[in-house]
């Protein structure tokens, strides 16, 4: 509905400062049946700017090229809706339409109407989900300004704060990532592919390099490469900065002389330290610089990254340690039976190998190799004139050798710890027999948990290749024949074949722990 006083002229607003790259505008939908409404819009708004952007307008002169148009674009800031186009309440329809059947809960909605009684304003504010209700021959060149203003301002606050929360939910989610691997090397990857996702890039090259905590002694800091993509993938697992490129070594120098992450025209380091003094250094590749937002998301990242780098190392210094334990008090039992702690080490590494070939998980596969070694522990409570008799156990000290198993087992159950409590399993179940005629329990077939059937087949085919005070080294043949025999009897028929169809393998094992 045009009228002349729709604009009354208000030199306030000038022109000068219209010069805006296409791409930087704000989107503005006039939808309205007069032509002249389009036009004189136009003029008025044809030099106006916000926050450096200019106006794009697009018309529309109906309910339905309306709904078409904001259908096809999800990036409309404020829309000026006319309430009667086609019909009487064309422009309710469509603000409902954007709300509900669109979800669009960003665009500004502004209701203007030439017939106010036509659609009382406080029935339709409060019935229906619009931003300003105008009357048109309220909208003078300074009111229109200013309503464009105060509703741009609108928009673009909500489009930031919503491009924060999708920014947090995306650290929240790489943090997850990060957070949810499992050793150093995969934490590396994991920080280089989430920071790709964080920052949006595709090819440019990434390299991440960490450090242990500062030598106090020497004086100097000693990184590693953990991982490396793109033009910076033959750096991977380098000791030094002296083969690093000289504007990237800089950069490390520079962030942890300031400690802080440093922003370059085209590329960024990072600087991540924990509170225990071990330091992480990023450096990234992109295309364009990123926006503070990036930047915020960034930082908040690199705390995340710092701390759950520190906490890795102390988990893998915790697992190196309680593996040395276990290794070590395996092959303190062992000598105290005049064996070769060796013997711990290959049990343990055949174990691991049979689990994998049984399809057990990885993290399965690994607790069983570690849990293997303390198979014997329970052998500290047999009497020395027993464990080292050279000749044949009489019944007496035989039922005495036997309760070995079931001791270990008592040891090691106390514990609450998953390494522990496997062990107990397999050591109080490593003498028992798949016909079920083995000892301490007389468990048979899937009644032996798997970690015990394992070692017990390790535990034969490793000992029966080796010296001990009652006997000499057998020959592979022998070996391999007996335990052909015995499938189905003391060992587990599926676990016979896993062995014999990785025998190259097994034998391997043998060769790198020799006695």
């Amino acid at each position: 509905m045009a009228d002349d006083s729709l604009f009354a002229d208000d030199d306030l607003f000038s022109e000068d400062n219209a010069v805006s790259t296409p791409e930087q505008t704000w989107r503005v939908l006039v939808a309205d049946d007069e032509p002249d409404v389009h036009r004189i819009t136009r003029m008025v708004l044809s030099g106006f700017q916000f926050d450096g952007r200019r106006v794009e307008l697009l018309s529309a002169y109906s309910g339905e090229e309306t709904r078409q148009i904001m259908a096809e674009h999800d990036d409309i800031a404020m829309v000026l809706l006319d309430v009667v186009m086609e019909e009487d309440h064309a422009g309710l329809n469509v603000a409902r339409y954007i709300r509900e059947e669109l979800r669009n809960r960003y665009t500004r909605i502004v209701l203007r109407t030439g017939q106010p009684g036509q659609a009382p304003e406080h029935e339709v504010i409060r019935t229906y989900d619009i931003n300003d209700y105008k009357d048109k021959t309220e909208l003078t060149t300074t009111k229109l300004n200013t309503l464009m203003y105060a509703t741009l301002r609108s928009y673009r606050d909500i489009c930031t704060l919503n491009e924060h929360r999708r920014g947090l939910e995306r650290v929240i989610k790489a943090s997850a990532q990060v957070f949810s691997t499992g050793a150093i090397s995969q934490f590396a990857s994991a920080v280089l592919s989430q920071v790709t996702n964080l920052l949006g890039l595709e090819q440019s090259a990434l390299y991440c390099s960490s450090s242990n905590h500062q030598d106090q002694l020497l004086g100097v800091r000693r990184f590693r490469v953990l991982a490396a993509t793109g033009e910076m993938q033959k750096l991977t697992d380098l000791e030094s900065f002296d083969s690093i490129p000289e504007h990237v070594r800089e950069g490390f120098e520079k962030a942890m002389n300031s400690r802080e992450s440093q922003y370059y025209e085209n590329y960024y380091i990072g600087y991540f330290a924990s509170e225990r003094g071990s330091e992480s250094l990023l450096y990234v590749t992109y295309h364009r610089e990123p926006s503070e937002l990036d930047k915020q998301l960034l930082e908040i990242y690199a705390t995340n990254v710092a701390i759950t780098y520190e906490n890795l190392l102390m988990r893998d210094e915790i697992i190196e340690t309680q593996r040395e334990l276990v290794y070590m008090l395996g092959e303190a039992v062992e000598k105290r039976s005049k064996e070769t702690g060796a013997h711990v080490k290959r049990v343990a590494q055949i174990s691991r190998l049979l689990a994998v070939a049984y399809g057990l998980p990885e993290q399965e596969a690994e607790l069983i190799k570690m849990a293997a070694p303390l198979h014997d522990v329970g052998k500290i409570a047999i009497p020395d004139s027993i464990l080292n008799k050279p000749g044949k156990h009489d019944a007496a000290e035989w039922n005495t050798m036997q309760t070995h198993a079931q001791i270990g087992a008592d040891i090691l159950s106390k514990s609450d710890r998953r390494i522990l409590q496997l062990a107990a399993i397999i050591a109080g179940q490593h003498h028992e027999r798949w016909d079920g005629t083995g000892y301490p329990r007389g468990l048979k077939g899937e009644q032996i948990h798997i970690a015990g059937r394992i070692t017990a087949l390790a535990d034969v085919f490793d000992a029966l290749g080796s010296k001990r005070c009652y006997k000499e080294p057998w020959d592979d043949k022998d070996i391999i024949d007996l335990i052909t025999k015995e499938s189905g009897h003391q060992f587990d028929p599926k676990l016979v074949e896993l062995l014999l169809a990785n025998l190259d393998e097994v034998l391997e094992i043998r060769a790198n722990h020799p006695d």
